[in-house]
């Protein structure tokens, strides 16, 4: 049960502090070994074969550095252990960075700063943003939020709970790999294969439960039942490009009632992306408060969930005589 407490004042540490302002974040760390094995490894023939030895390398130096703090702080102190813990998961987390990234456009369109508002818009998404109006940007603000609930939040908090600051940080290697090799393009589609169906597989259960989490947890904005909302939720799912963030964004678009997707343009090139949800309302700055307030609401009841299963395996565990 240390564990889960644990992960409960790593939330809270994350919600206050946030990311460090005087260290290097481990991330970037993580992002420049990627970087320096792309360089050297992406070239000639068996792409695939090097992207997977760079997966390798990447995710199995990040688990281990991991572990080794963690056996060290344990074999020096319990107390030391439960610190580095604590400090090592809420660093996997990014509930305040996201929400700052999110406000920043929020305050710019508060202030009818329509040209900054695109500009910090930019900032978090790929697609151009020089000619969008109010409600576009919106739409770009609750997709970002909506997608990185998980891969932000979420994700890494279930892998906490499961394997305390090891499996947290097992998965930001994992997802630092996809979002920096895993796209399907000339330069990554053969070497960042491995990475992409990596990335997919370990935000698999993470996504969908937290978009089912959003939906029986949060306040619904449109007259529509809890069975009619879960029915499109899937059927919208499955219409996003990736097979893990629809169920986020779906999610969102269902509970607020509004409607996601559709034209971007990236390079000056347009691109059409299939629509999830119903527009019973024009997206208005409002709702990037609303989609910042359900990324806490499903921190939180994955929490809570944890604990519940926590409590039943200890229970159990006693039962059989194994704890």
């Amino acid at each position: 049960m240390i564990l889960y407490f644990i992960c409960i004042i790593a939330v809270l540490m994350d919600l206050i502090l946030g990311e460090p302002k005087k260290i290097t974040h481990p991330v970037i760390y993580i992002g420049r070994f990627i970087s320096f094995l792309e360089k050297v490894l992406n070239n000639g023939s068996y792409l695939r074969f090097k992207g997977l030895m760079t997966v390798l390398l990447t995710v199995g130096m990040t688990t281990f550095i991991t572990f080794f703090i963690i056996f060290i702080a344990f074999k020096i102190h319990f107390l030391l252990w439960v610190v580095v813990e604590i400090a090592l998961i809420s660093l996997a987390l990014a509930q305040k960075s996201l929400k700052e990234a999110a406000m920043i456009v929020y305050d710019a369109l508060n202030n009818n700063d329509i040209v900054q508002a695109r500009e910090k818009l930019g900032w978090i998404v790929g697609r151009d943003t020089a000619h969008l109006d109010e409600p576009e940007i919106v739409r770009g603000v609750v997709e970002t939020v909506s997608e990185n609930t998980s891969d932000g939040v979420t994700a890494p908090l279930l892998y906490a709970l499961c394997f305390g600051a090891t499996g947290a940080w097992c998965y930001k290697a994992i997802n630092t790999l996809d979002s920096m090799i895993g796209y399907k393009n000339e330069r990554y589609g053969q070497f960042g294969y491995v990475a992409a169906k990596l990335d997919d597989l370990a935000n698999l259960i993470p996504s969908r439960m937290t978009g089912f989490i959003l939906l029986i947890t949060t306040k619904k904005y449109m007259n529509k039942s809890l069975i009619f909302r879960l029915k499109n939720w899937l059927k919208d799912a499955k219409k996003h490009p990736s097979p893990n963030s629809g169920y986020l964004e779906a999610a969102t678009a269902w509970q607020l009632g509004i409607r996601l997707g559709g034209y971007n343009r990236y390079g000056g090139v347009e691109a059409f992306r299939a629509y999830m949800g119903e527009s019973h309302f024009t997206m208005q700055k409002q709702h990037i408060n609303l989609v910042i307030k359900h990324m806490y609401v499903c921190t939180w009841w994955l929490l809570l969930i944890g604990g519940i299963l926590y409590v039943i395996a200890f229970t159990w565990g006693e039962c059989i005589g194994v704890v």
